[in-house]
């Protein structure tokens, strides 16, 4: 199993009822990824979508993707593309509780979002998922 230190939490940058489909066909047939960007991905209506094992390397975070688990949701832009904290109630829950798993799983991984890397210019995931999430345990 790899080294993970951190629970990564991301948006996809896109509209909230964007398809995974989409957001996969841009992954490999424009940033010409072999691998997902995420390893879960958030729909809004809460479903879960496993995109890839999380033993396998996602590219999430370039430079840290080997010590990370990556989590979106689709959505966090507004209607005319600034960032924005779109989730639903759904996917709150959703993602609460898969951190709160993964968390378990391992302890000593922190809980931050995208945008909180070093050098990262991004807004991702268009909300505090540090202070957010800084009580699960």
């Amino acid at each position: 199993m790899r080294n993970i230190n951190y629970l990564v939490v991301h948006c996809t940058a896109t509209q909230p009822n964007t398809k995974i489909s989409s957001i996969q066909n841009y992954w490999r047939n424009e940033l010409k990824w072999k691998s997902p960007g995420y390893h879960y991905i958030i729909e809004a209506n809460g479903n879960v979508v496993n995109l890839l094992p999380i033993d396998k390397v996602s590219n999430g975070v370039a430079g840290h993707n080997s010590e990370i688990i990556n989590i979106s949701y689709v959505g966090g832009i507004d209607f005319k593309g600034n960032p924005k904290d779109t989730r639903t109630e759904a996917q709150k829950e959703a993602l609460l509780i898969l951190l709160k798993q993964l968390k378990k799983q391992f302890p000593s991984a922190k809980i931050q979002g995208h945008r909180d890397f070093k050098g990262v210019k991004k807004a991702c995931p268009s909300f505090d998922a540090k202070a957010e999430y800084q009580n699960i345990v």
